[in-house]
């Protein structure tokens, strides 16, 4: 197991304890989280790193294997990759947290007719997983992309007071053919580059317990 400065959460069905107003400002002691398992086909062994802003008002996620494809070259396999991280979350006493926005990163090389799809979903221990948000990607593309999975602020949900609970982030990426000709193109979706990783960045919202 390894440990990072990071802090996060981000659930549409937690059971949450009351909380005061907002706080004026991130605390100053640093967020710790235990990483307690990697799994899946996109981040496999250490290919998945985690760090936290300065500030503690972010937190990254990088991955350097992280990519799905169709066609020349690629295996039958290979046209879905997926990464489930599981976090334990240590906030410092008295504040608890929530994920107001998360912002994707990556690339994506479809030809003419073939498709993409990113997926994400993120809950705690104990809870059910939430809807995934979706965004869709259409061929022809040669470029990077950045998609945003954003909450209202009226709608943001808190981790519960006083309990460290497991984060779970799941993510996914998924390439079809579609109309394109897979015997002469291949078609990709990546969360990664070749500096080492394109990052999934989390915006942190905290309020102080009551």
């Amino acid at each position: 197991m390894l440990n990072f400065l990071v802090a996060g959460g981000l659930a549409a069905s937690l059971v949450v304890s009351p909380v005061a107003n907002p706080a004026a400002s991130p605390p100053s002691e640093k967020i710790t989280v235990e990483v307690v398992t990697v799994n899946g086909s996109g981040c496999a062994g250490d290919s998945a790193k985690v760090a936290v802003a300065p500030d503690n008002t972010a937190f990254t996620v990088t991955y350097s294997e992280f990519l799905a494809q169709v066609g020349v070259g690629a295996e039958p396999t290979d046209i879905r990759k997926n990464c489930q991280l599981s976090l334990l979350v240590h906030v410092p006493q008295g504040f608890t947290y929530a994920i107001a926005q998360v912002d994707h990163r990556g690339f994506a090389y479809l030809e003419k007719g073939a498709k993409g799809l990113q997926r994400a979903s993120y809950y705690f221990q104990g809870d059910s997983a939430t809807t995934y948000l979706s965004h869709a990607f259409a061929g022809p593309m040669n470029d990077d992309w950045q998609t945003t999975d954003a909450t209202d602020v009226a709608a943001l949900v808190f981790a519960p007071c006083g309990v460290d609970r497991n984060l779970n982030v799941n993510t996914s990426l998924r390439v079809s053919a579609g109309t394109s000709d897979v015997t002469q193109t291949t078609s990709f979706l990546t969360m990664d580059s070749t500096d080492g990783g394109v990052s999934t960045l989390y915006h942190f919202q905290w309020k102080k317990c009551v």
